[in-house]
């Protein structure tokens, strides 16, 4: 394998550390225009040509499919240290791992998933190929790029921070995930981070040109970010709790119940004392208390409350199937119950997060089994229907499902009215990671056309319009309650109908470039 030049390393490295810094935090999301450029421009420039000099410089070829993929690897793995950095506290400090571990455990996560950065550089290497013709790659580039996204949601199932959730806040833009979902976002940004690498291949002369064209484009699709929506005009209101709860909390049945009437208390007086609306929904979060749905003081204190507040309440409980004490199968679940306290219905989480709901590969990983004393405990639920029994239809998914365009397009394609996600963000502490959470969100509500309800045990807590705005949010880290307005909506976009046709049609179109160049390359070998 010829050498990489040290350019291209370096390129590398910058457009690692632009992928880092355009998402929460600091979220510098202007830079998504230029920050996959870099990686382009090193994937197309790394080897000597052989020939020593060339107008004062060394002339630089493609890669090779392996340096490509060595590339890329470097490339994404960096960029997960510095977005996924949290999962070194959530693992020392909730994990039950020691500082060397919980950075083998980071250092692990890294080298796997940044194994989808990697297959970019090596599908760029292959449409390369041997020539200087930099055309094919580069116009593949973005095709190539949603269609290793929907790799990584699809196979890892881990698609954190997808490269359009950059442009979340950016109304004109975001509004296409309607149609594509946010792999529609993803191609735009690409589409310019290739015009921009171009600049910098084509001859000089006809680089100015280029690369006024390049910002140019950037600067068009970044104003849409300066445009002002209309309001949207919520007609119902919802009083989400954010109970802020620590994680690591120790449990006695006395401190349990005093919990449990605390915040009891606190939905009953907030409701009460919203006078400016009634109140259509209490939501309850994900939360670390241990709230068994098959335990009766729980079962009674929120059918009473219920009651009370004459209102559909859903609360985040650990839910059974077994009616006496708290064995039998377990689930994380969301609880549905009538104004009358009649508990009508259950949502069971269905994507579970490896290592803190379930332990994959248990004997190999028996190390990290600490992270909650459930963890290899929680089942899977069935079932993406809204819960039904009212007159409004909720769909419900819990915590980071919400990072899955798929997964949570199928409650608006069954009926579901209003979203409600309902999380416990305390895990990542003060990291970035809880935006980062809420961004990705935020994008659901646009892919569908949907209002949002978030509650979360420790922030951030909000309503978000389908324009994937917040209309209303409390502070983070507080126990308090927000009257967070909504509405019902039944229509349905076409991403909500169709799906993910759109990362389909690009991995279509990129298994058929990638057999054009074979066959052509087989041809070439044959005539020779």
């Amino acid at each position: 394998m010829r050498q990489i030049h040290l350019s291209a390393w370096l390129l590398v490295v910058f457009s690692a550390i632009l992928q880092v810094i355009i998402f929460p935090l600091p979220g510098v999301y202007v830079l998504s225009w230029f920050a996959l450029a870099p990686l382009i421009v090193a994937l197309l420039r790394a080897r000597p040509a052989g020939e020593l000099e060339i107008a004062g410089s060394v002339r630089l070829r493609p890669v090779t499919p392996g340096q490509g993929f060595l590339l890329g690897y470097a490339c994404g793995m960096l960029w997960y240290a510095g977005t996924c950095y949290w999962i070194y506290d959530t693992m020392r400090l909730y994990g039950g791992l020691s500082g060397p571990e919980a950075l083998l455990a980071l250092f692990l996560f890294c080298c796997y998933l940044g194994l989808y950065h990697g297959l970019f550089g090596l599908l760029v290497g292959l449409l390369a190929g041997s020539g200087r013709d930099f055309r094919r790659p580069l116009v593949m580039a973005p095709f190539l790029w949603v269609a290793v996204e929907l790799a990584r949601t699809r196979i890892t199932g881990f698609p954190w921070l997808l490269l359009g959730i950059s442009q979340v806040d950016n109304v004109a833009l975001s509004r296409i995930a309607g149609s594509t979902g946010v792999y529609g976002i993803s191609f735009e940004i690409l589409l310019v981070n290739v015009a921009l690498a171009a600049a910098f291949l084509v001859p000089r002369e006809k680089r100015g040109a280029l690369l006024a064209a390049a910002l140019a484009a950037a600067a068009v699709l970044q104003a849409g970010r300066l445009i002002e929506a209309p309001p949207t005009k919520p007609d119902r209101a919802a009083l989400l709790v954010q109970q802020n709860i620590s994680v690591s909390a120790e449990w006695t049945p006395a401190s349990l119940q005093q919990t449990l009437n605390e915040l009891t208390e606190l939905t009953v007086k907030s409701a009460a004392s919203n006078s400016a609306a009634k109140v259509d929904l209490v939501v309850w979060p994900e939360s670390p208390a241990p709230f068994f749905t098959n335990d009766t003081r729980f079962r009674d204190a929120l059918s009473e409350m219920a009651r009370t507040n004459k209102t559909w309440t859903i609360a985040g409980a650990i839910g059974t199937a077994s009616t006496r004490g708290q064995t039998g199968p377990v689930f994380n679940s969301a609880a549905w119950v009538s104004p009358t306290g009649e508990w009508i219905a259950r949502y069971d989480k269905i994507h579970l997060v490896p290592f803190g709901e379930f332990l994959p590969f248990p004997t190999l990983f028996s190390f990290a089994g600490g992270l909650t004393r459930e963890v290899g405990e929680f089942q899977r639920g069935t079932s993406r229907r809204p819960l039904e029994g009212a007159e409004q239809h909720p769909g419900v998914f819990i915590c980071y499902e919400s990072i899955f365009p798929d997964e949570v397009r199928q409650f608006a394609d069954q009926g579901a009215e209003v979203f409600v996600n309902i999380s416990n963000d305390g895990w990542y502490g003060d990291s970035g990671a809880y935006a980062q959470h809420l961004n990705q969100t935020r994008m659901r509500a646009i892919e569908n056309n949907r209002w949002l309800l978030s509650a979360t045990d420790t922030g951030v807590t909000a309503s978000i319009d389908p324009l994937g705005r917040v209309v209303a949010r409390i502070p983070r880290k507080e126990r308090t309650a927000l009257v967070a307005p909504y509405a019902l909506t039944s229509d349905t976009t076409f991403y909500t109908r169709h799906g993910d046709w759109f990362a389909y049609a690009c991995a279509i179109i990129s298994i058929g470039a990638l057999l054009t160049r074979f066959l052509s390359h087989k041809k070439a070998d044959a005539s020779s």
